[in-house]
């Protein structure tokens, strides 16, 4: 199977949708002749013109505004944030509004609305562009949250997310955009809620989402050397979660970790600990570890900003505690 960029997966997934369907459309910021931050709308524009690819003025509660509004009158937009720390300036716009539409309007007006964005560290940029903010999103009641790890994956789920008829917050992570995974020419989506293992294992399960799967996975190898066998789950969706899948992987091993690059406190990380503390603590061999970014701003430093997020030895270092090494 071909191999292919993660952001090359997001511009298929794009092209197709807008093929397949004139009311799908794309809003933002630099997504004209630049092709977006991150490279993922290039050529979009000479393909669909400036009715289809709409560059904006630095507005995030234009960008979002405008989204919703053609979202209930038949639209599919897909509204770009270019970092998920400008979400700050739309939340009345994506939790009072978009969120709520369809419940305060009794199924009368839908909004198909998709708002991609991206977050995360690794790149310098500062406390004001780095960081992780799934977990306001995954709080409230009327969004759909999908953090995709691969190629494969993103270009699925964002499909998917596209023919929607709710609100979906389309989070990826800046550090993956150059990454390749295989990915079939033909045509296919994924389903939200449903989870992929990444990687089988039988002693402890590894609950990992977007970069944190690589660093998961590099994990796994390394603990595989001393015998130890993980599990690296992968939920695709935050929301909907696949909770019956991730049971079933904890019942199985008997532990689990989860990880985060997010902040602790207040994070999807520690629900997900919740979650499993309360509806498998009788099959849990050792409680449940959380493997989590520091309580801090993410320092422009190179030096501290990595030590602010986790990494492979952190992972390492819970799993050997989990199983009492």
């Amino acid at each position: 199977m071909r191999e292919i960029e993660y952001r090359e997966a997001i511009r298929e997934a794009i092209i197709e949708e807008m093929n397949r369907d004139h009311k799908v459309f794309l809003i933002g910021e630099d997504i004209g002749k630049y092709g977006g931050a991150f490279r993922a709308y290039k050529g979009l524009l000479d393909m669909y013109g400036e009715d289809r690819v709409i560059n904006t003025p630095i507005s995030e509660a234009a960008i979002i505004g405008a989204g919703i509004g053609a979202a209930v009158t038949g639209y599919r937009p897909v509204s770009e944030l270019m970092f998920i720390d400008f979400a700050a300036l739309a939340m009345d716009q994506i939790v009072n509004q978009a969120a709520k539409i369809r419940y305060m309007t009794g199924d009368n007006l839908r909004c198909p609305l998709v708002i991609r964005t991206q977050g995360g560290a690794g790149r310098g940029v500062a406390a004001q562009h780095s960081q992780s903010l799934e977990a306001w999103f995954y709080h409230v009641p009327g969004l759909k949250v999908v953090m995709p790890a691969t190629p494969y994956d993103v270009k699925g789920l964002l499909k998917t997310a596209i023919r929607d008829d709710n609100v979906v917050m389309f989070i990826e992570h800046k550090m993956i955009y150059l990454l390749k995974g295989e990915v079939p020419e033909e045509e296919y989506t994924i389903p939200f809620g449903v989870a992929d293992i990444k990687r089988q294992g039988s002693d402890v399960t590894i609950f990992a989402y977007s970069n944190m799967v690589y660093k998961s996975l590099e994990a796994a190898a390394d603990l595989e050397k001393e015998g130890i066998s993980a599990e690296v789950f992968d939920p695709r969706t935050l929301v909907p979660l696949d909770e019956e899948a991730l049971l079933k992987s904890v019942k199985k091993t008997g532990r689990l970790v989860v990880v985060t690059e997010a902040c602790e406190r207040g994070s999807v990380a520690s629900d997900i600990a919740a979650k499993v503390a309360l509806k498998a603590f009788d099959w849990l061999d050792s409680p449940v570890k959380v493997v989590a970014g520091l309580n801090t701003p993410i320092p422009y430093n190179s030096t501290l900003e990595q030590a602010s997020i986790p990494h492979k030895a952190d992972i390492v270092n819970a799993v050997k505690e989990a199983l009492g090494k």
